[in-house]
């Protein structure tokens, strides 16, 4: 939650978040910011959340994106939150990546594990 005294420097203050965590690696799109709301004492308050996975309709947006694809002999299963992708062939999986990597869903998806 942050508190600012007023929306000019609640915008400073988010800008300073914002920063803060590009440099430490963290991905923006994960931020899930609340409206900024009037406080007592003359002061204003944001709710920011932060995504730690995918949520049900970003995972079917992410298996229908490879589905829609039709790549070759690979497959994508929701499990919990998040998607596992199948495929006999490394070369399929990597196809599926940039192509997952070219599409915005909302959140920053992380790969791994490939074999």
């Amino acid at each position: 939650m942050l508190t600012a005294e007023n929306d000019y420097k609640m915008q400073a203050l988010w800008d300073v978040l914002q920063s803060k965590l590009i440099r430490r690696s963290v991905s923006v799109k994960n931020l899930d910011p609340g409206e900024t709301k009037a406080a007592a004492g003359d002061t204003v308050r944001r709710e920011i959340g932060l995504k730690m996975s995918l949520d049900g309709e970003t995972a079917k947006k992410v298996a229908a994106a490879i589905k829609e694809a039709k790549l070759k002999k690979v497959q994508a299963a929701i499990q919990g939150d998040q998607v596992r992708v199948t495929s006999p062939s490394r070369d399929d999986l990597q196809q599926a990546i940039a192509l997952l990597r070219t599409r915005d869903f909302g959140v920053e998806l992380k790969f791994g594990n490939y074999r």
